[in-house]
């Protein structure tokens, strides 16, 4: 497994080692003694799966209590999938970091407590996994715009167009509204 660092300290792209052959191919996803060493915590509570067809934007979301870290991979299509530092003592605060997790380069992604996480499906449709370090606790979730000026994330957004938000997402707060993190 290769474990390599962002320019955002503390989330870290994932390149599990594959096996494969004409039968298929085995990867090791999830390994305890690796992820610790490379500091990731190894207490994961709550799996997430979910299906998405191309052109959904879900996102940026965290939550203010009961902060989550996810790790976060795709099992079929792709998505763009970002993080942003939301840690106010950080040096890379209100920066972003974005990669393509897909099926087929079988990436993951590590994106700690204190940052707000987001994806674009820019396949057909995509399955997307996470596990997290907490439960999900709706009442203290935030959506922040995944338009917001000020972050000016360069999402590959399908032919130009805008994508499809939830309602919680389309009526996300600005930058300026943002919460902050002292982790």
């Amino acid at each position: 497994m290769n474990i390599e660092t962002t320019p955002l300290p503390g989330v870290m792209v994932i390149k599990p080692q594959v096996f494969g052959d004409d039968r298929g191919f085995f990867l090791e996803s999830w390994n305890r003694r690796a992820f610790a060493e490379a500091g990731i915590p190894n207490d994961f509570v709550q799996d997430n799966h979910s299906r998405s067809r191309q052109g959904i934007l879900r996102g940026l979301h965290v939550q203010t209590e009961h902060t989550q870290g996810k790790l976060v991979r795709v099992i079929n299509g792709s998505v763009f999938d970002v993080a942003v530092d939301l840690r106010a003592n950080s040096a890379t605060y209100g920066q972003w970091f974005g990669c393509l997790l897909s099926a087929e380069n079988k990436t993951q992604l590590w994106v700690p407590p204190g940052f707000a996480h987001g994806f674009y499906v820019t396949s057909e449709s995509a399955d997307f996994l996470y596990k997290c370090t907490d439960y999900y606790h709706p009442e203290s979730e935030v959506s922040l715009a995944w338009d917001d000026a000020h972050l000016n994330i360069q999402w590959p957004l399908v032919n130009g167009e805008a994508p499809e938000l939830s309602a919680k997402d389309a009526n996300a707060r600005s930058w300026s509204e943002a919460p902050k993190f002292d982790l």
